[in-house]
């Protein structure tokens, strides 16, 4: 019924349509009937034949006014009549429009140019409207009626072919009992044995069938399991009196495990104690002999007693390495080894620990290659002290089992982590060897550690390390033919960092001038030295007896640096290998491992853009923060606290040579007695650890007198553990300097805290 009322509807829209256009049609065909006259009765002015015609016009059944207009505008005749009234109205209004007006000018054939005026018909539209709602009406009434007798049709077809054969079926499958499904099967009905209906029946069937076998299946199954059910009860009883037994048993297990836990506990508390207060009580005389021996040398000039004393000092400073380590080493594994992320400079960092070492490696004449992609990021993110600490054990170890060739520390970016390798032409390592190496207290094999001496702790720490910064250290190596370290480190960049490269410092006349290289492909600093120039984008050529520019020129004796081919260009700068080429005549000396500045500066006065003066260096060359020196920090008035004697006189010595006044207390109780008589004091000194009164106490008592709130405290203690730092700041001290006494740190923390001048 519905598609018959679609149908309808779409019937009675073209009819609508049709309708319309048979009224134009109809209207201008009156027109064009009346237009002949029309025109001779207006060129002959005849007004008797005008009204006859517009009489006869409104004889039409829709036309309600008819006019002849004269050229002038005037009408000549006119006739009308009004619009019939009906309650259908609105709806021809809606859909045809109320009225509507045609016009046709007149002319007649012999003056065609002549305008003899102009025809006027209005006629009403409900004339067509209601024949085309007549219409409307019976079609859309005889097509329900249509629509309806067909669908009482189909009704009656659809029941006796498939609603009441689907009926029965239903009717069948709803006798079916649950408890016994598989014994129902289900008629076919009559004549619909090879349709739809036929087909369903049969698949139901099928499944009824399915269903029988598998409950057999099931029943059997249950019989069998009827059969397990006895035995496994008694199974269960067995095992429940099993497990209760091992239950009893874990449970004196659990205590067991409970004391040694507790004893563990114990144990890993006592063992921390045992590291604090050995730390304490080592580095306590440790500082002593350090700081005693480094103010020995300061004055010693006799050649053979310096000599003596050195060696005495490198011998507490390898005792105090060794110490350290063991102390990193014992924070890592419990877990309170803290990390920085602060900005640093990568660059400057790798070729501080290069320079650090190029002295041990020209001891044993091995290059020291510093190659670090010249594209590296300025700053980065990260713990530079442990990094460091990394670098400096992993270069120490290479140079110390490599005899000759080199030892090479590459540095690039990839994929947000910095990548270090440290290469070097050494021992190497079997493969055994590689298995026990980041093992504490080993080394690759017990003649490694005859030859070369050695704790095996480096590499313990280093891995260590490494792990608790999220990085990843990776070691390949073959026996005598060198090792090959790879750290990945996940250092970001920072973005606030400083964005000026150096490449807008260089000096335009270097990049006009140019550098000629006389250095081989294979020379082991070739390759870095190239790469530098080249991103700060200073022409690099082949060195040729007409070249015009900078020479750079290897010098490996004093025979290289003295008899040098003459040149004729900018300049000559001598690449010193190991830093013991003698100074030639009118030329600079670069010495390897490469510095960026120092390349910077040496090429500079090379080129005579500067002059190399005494005590300059490539510092005075970068920007302002290089060029600046540190201002010599003023007097001040030090109160130092401090029990043991020779640490008093070693921290006396040092603040007095740094040009401060020194007031020594032996413990708090006689600190707190020297402030109360005279508190003129710009910095106090503590120690930690004293008789009578410790270092936290006398803090915590000088914090309760307002007048002593803002002095500053610098904690000084040998205990080096994980929260001694907090313990110093929670008492009310101000910083923490550990020992034994070193000046650089000294000053550095004065300088921290030395109080504005007013």
């Amino acid at each position: 019924m519905v598609l018959g009322l679609i149908l309808n509807v779409i019937q009675v829209t073209l009819d609508y349509f049709s309708a319309r256009e048979s009224m134009e049609q109809e209207i201008t065909a009156l027109i064009d009937i009346s237009h002949s006259p029309a025109s001779q009765i207006a060129y002959n002015i005849d007004i008797r034949l005008a009204e006859e015609l517009l009489d006869g016009l409104l004889r039409h059944p829709a036309a309600i006014d008819a006019r002849i207009i004269d050229s002038n505008g005037q009408t000549m005749a006119a006739a009308s009549q009004s619009s019939p009234e009906s309650g259908y109205r609105w709806i021809s209004d809606m859909l045809f429009g109320s009225s509507r007006s045609f016009r046709e000018e007149l002319k007649v054939p012999q003056l065609s140019d002549l305008s003899l005026g102009h025809l006027t018909i209005t006629i009403d539209t409900y004339h067509y409207g209601l024949l085309f709602l007549e219409r409307a009406g019976y079609t859309l009434i005889s097509g329900l009626l249509k629509s309806l007798v067909l669908t009482l049709a189909l009704l009656a077809i659809f029941y006796f072919i498939l609603t009441r054969p689907m009926l029965n079926v239903i009717n069948a499958l709803s006798r079916v009992k649950a408890e016994t499904p598989e014994k129902a099967r289900l008629p076919v009905p009559p004549n619909h044995r090879e349709d739809e209906i036929g087909v369903m029946v049969g698949i139901i069937n099928r499944h009824l069938e399915t269903i029988d076998r598998t409950l057999a299946q099931l029943r059997d199954a249950e019989a069998v399991m009827k059969n397990y059910s006895g035995k496994l009860e008694r199974e269960v009883d067995d095992r429940t009196r099993e497990i209760s037994e091992k239950n009893d048993a874990l449970q004196r297990g659990n205590k067991a495990l409970v004391r040694a836990k507790e004893d563990a506990v114990r144990r890993a508390r006592a063992r921390a104690n045992f590291l604090a207060s050995m730390s304490h009580e080592i580095r306590t005389p440790l500082n002593g002999v350090l700081g005693m021996l480094s103010l020995s040398l300061e004055n010693e000039t006799h050649p053979e007693q310096r000599n003596r004393m050195e060696i005495a000092l490198n011998a507490g400073q390898s005792l105090l390495g060794l110490l350290n380590d063991i102390l990193d080493i014992s924070k890592v594994e419990a877990g309170k080894l803290s990390l920085e992320t602060i900005p640093f400079s990568l660059r400057n960092l790798v070729e501080e620990c290069a320079t650090l070492h190029a002295q041990q490696a020209r001891r044993k004449q091995i290059d020291i290659i510093a190659d670090i992609d010249s594209r590296l990021p300025e700053t980065f993110l990260g713990d530079p002290t442990r990094t460091r600490q990394v670098l400096n054990n992993l270069l120490s170890n290479a140079i110390k089992f490599t005899d000759h060739g080199s030892v090479r520390v590459a540095v690039t970016r990839i994929k947000g982590n910095v990548r270090f390798d440290i290469v070097d032409t050494g021992i190497g390592m079997s493969k055994e060897g590689l298995h026990r190496i980041f093992s504490p207290f080993s080394q690759a094999d017990a003649d490694t550690t005859r030859l070369y001496g050695g704790t095996g702790l480096g590499l313990t720490l280093c891995r260590q390390l490494v792990e608790r910064m999220h990085g990843q250290i990776m070691v390949d190596s073959e026996k005598n033919r060198g090792t090959h370290f790879t750290v990945n480190l996940p250092l970001p960049v920072e973005e606030d960092g400083p964005k000026e490269l150096m490449e807008t410092r260089i000096p335009e006349e270097l990049k006009q001038v140019g550098v000629d290289l006389a250095l081989a492909d294979d020379h082991p600093h070739a390759g870095p030295i190239r790469s530098q120039l080249e991103t700060w984008g200073i022409p690099c050529r082949a060195a040729s007896a007409g070249g015009k520019g900078i020479l750079l020129a290897p010098a490996d004796d004093a025979d290289d640096a003295h008899n040098l081919m003459p040149w004729s260009g900018a300049g000559v700068l001598i690449i010193d290998r190991f830093g013991d080429t003698p100074r030639a005549d009118g030329h600079a000396r670069l010495s390897m491992p490469l510095v960026r500045d120092q390349l910077l500066y040496s090429l500079s006065v090379a080129a005579g853009l500067r002059s190399e003066g005494i005590g300059e260096s490539a510092e005075s060359y970068d920007t302002d923060t290089q060029r600046a020196e540190s201002a010599p920090t003023r007097s001040m008035r030090f109160l130092l606290v401090e029990d043991n004697h020779v640490n008093q006189l070693v921290a006396s010595s040092m603040l007095k040579k740094l040009g401060h006044e020194v007031v020594v207390a032996d413990q708090g109780q006689q600190a707190l007695d020297i402030l109360a008589a005279d508190d003129h004091f710009d910095i106090i000194l503590m120690d930690c650890q004293m008789p009578v009164l410790d270092g936290y106490e006398t803090t915590q008592l000088i914090r309760k007198n307002p007048d002593w709130k803002t002095l500053p405290i610098i904690a000084v203690t040998a205990n080096v553990m994980q929260g001694d730092r907090d313990d110093c700041l929670a008492s009310g001290m101000d910083d923490y300097i550990t020992k034994p006494y070193n000046r650089a740190d000294l000053k550095a923390v004065i300088e921290r805290w030395a109080p504005t001048e007013s």
